[in-house]
């Protein structure tokens, strides 16, 4: 592997001597002298000692025979003693190895005389490994970065095998007078072992990843890369066995073979409220595109039949803020707490201290009709529809629509397929005419902030028309790049309150 290049180049920060500092053993006349190999084993990416580490010490000429394995402690320390001279090998295994693709890295070690031979070891640093995977970064300002992880088998944990992992994100540029909506998109296979790298992904940035290998496949899932450009992250690919099916009234009869899913899981938690951990009762709790429960009095739920798999797990509760989160839904998965922020909470920390006049949400939103790209309103346009609830005025918009949804519908929601009968039960949804579906579901903005997965009810409860100062409504191919979320693929609806 590429990585093996590094095994000569890389150890960690070195440690003070006098840490190491011990009295030679006095040897007698004639007897031969022995040393101690000890060290620290250092994790460069997350920046810590690597506890656990098994480190092996075996002789490397026939002078010396002499073979010993031993662990690193929880400071990450590893200590061999009585070592004969000679010439040796020392190396270490451990998970994270693994999980990084990384071959056991080896060092030679030289003993000689009754002293204290101090060899650190170390797992690379993210930037040494994103320059050995993917080489320098195309503007030549150091390493890439990197997306890498494993793909298991969410039913046994073992690597899987050419499963094609997809990462998406967007990027835009303005070209002349224009601003360029792009989105990028790197397929990679994984190998022999379940691992996969994806180089250049946005740092930092927001992405999407799918792993899939025939009918199977992960939920869409986002992820955040980090301002030093890696990440790693596993994903659990549920996987599916072929069976013959037999005719109940000919049962010599064979019919076509069938991949069927097996092995759903049970997964459960708990909702309560942020501020003072109150359970919230009759919350919705979802695996998108998959099974919906909701929470008791106690804000306990169960899903008994929740598809393994890394999955993206979303929670609803009226008045408050949703969550949607990724989940590993494996056996043994842990029992999950959620806590939800009210609208109001997140509104209150957007503090605008300047002078109105000039700087006011307002002054942006008449700029931006001056352009005429969208569609502007204010308080006067709702007085003239007699607006008793704020969703009125979207019932005689063109390319707006406000429907309930049946258990056939599927519309596009934020580059996700979303079903109605499982992510948004019997609420009314607000739609609009999209670039890559008939039907879509607009990203919602109020004063600025992003409101994802907001119905037509939570936008009736949580705005009053006579509180609204101004709407801008866009299509998918007019929305600002401030008001277009990751991967949207819709149009926007921008609330601005007095």
């Amino acid at each position: 592997m590429l990585i093996g290049l590094l095994i000569a180049q890389l150890s960690s920060a070195q440690l003070p001597a006098a840490m190491w500092a011990e009295p030679a053993p006095h040897v007698a006349h004639g007897q031969r002298q022995m040393s101690s190999v000890t060290g620290v084993v250092h994790d460069s990416i997350s920046n810590r000692p690597l506890v656990g580490a098994t480190v092996q010490l075996v002789a490397a000429d026939t002078l010396a025979r002499f073979g010993e394995t031993v662990i690193s402690d929880s400071l990450g320390v590893y200590r061999f003693r009585d070592v004969p001279e000679g010439k040796y090998t020392i190396g270490f295994f451990h998970p994270m190895l693994d999980s990084l693709g990384i071959e056991p890295m080896l060092r030679a070690v030289t003993v000689s005389g009754a002293r204290l031979v101090q060899t650190d070891l170390a797992i690379p640093s993210a930037a040494s490994l994103s320059t050995a995977v993917c080489g320098p970064s195309a503007a030549g300002r150091g390493a890439a970065a990197l997306l890498i992880g494993i793909v298991r088998d969410a039913h046994t944990r073992d690597p899987a095998t050419n499963v094609t992992v997809a990462g998406e994100w967007v990027e835009l540029s303005i070209r002349g007078a224009k601003m360029v909506r792009n989105t990028p998109r790197r397929v990679v296979t994984t190998r022999d072992n379940g691992w996969f790298a994806i180089c250049n992904v946005p740092a930092p940035g927001t992405m999407t990843l799918t792993a899939s290998r025939n009918a199977d496949s992960t939920d869409v899932v986002e992820v955040q890369i980090p301002a030093e450009g890696f990440l790693r992250r596993e994903l659990y690919l549920s996987s599916a066995r072929t069976v013959v099916v037999y005719d109940t009234l000919r049962p010599n009869v064979q019919t076509e073979p069938r991949a069927l899913h097996v092995g759903a899981q049970r997964l459960k938690g708990t909702v309560s409220a942020s501020n003072g951990g109150r359970p919230l009762a009759n919350a919705q709790v979802s695996i998108v595109n998959g099974p919906t429960t909701r929470t008791n009095a106690r804000g306990e739920w169960t899903l008994s039949d929740a598809p393994a798999g890394t999955r993206s797990l979303e929670v609803r509760a009226v008045g408050y803020y949703p969550d949607r989160r990724t989940v590993d839904v494996i056996d043994g998965t842990p029992a999950i707490s959620l806590s939800l922020v009210t609208f109001k909470s997140v509104l209150d920390t957007m503090k605008v201290l300047a002078n109105y006049d000039l700087y006011s949400n307002l002054a942006g939103f008449r700029a931006r009709r001056r352009s005429g790209v969208g569609r502007y309103f204010t308080s006067d346009d709702f007085e003239k529809v007699n607006a008793v609830v704020t969703s009125d005025l979207f019932l005689t918009m063109p390319g707006v629509y406000i429907e309930y949804l049946s258990a056939e519908d599927t519309v596009s929601a934020f580059g996700a397929r979303v079903s109605s009968e499982t992510a948004m039960g019997d609420e009314r949804m607000i739609l609009m005419r999209g670039s890559m579906s008939r039907r879509c579901v607009p990203s919602i903005h109020v004063n600025g902030q992003w409101m994802p997965n907001m119905s037509t009810n939570d936008v009736d409860g949580f705005l009053k028309p006579n509180e609204i100062a101004a709407v801008e409504v866009y299509v998918s191919a007019q929305v600002p790049p401030h008001f277009q979320p990751a991967l949207g693929g819709c149009g926007s609806i921008v609330f601005w309150t007095k």
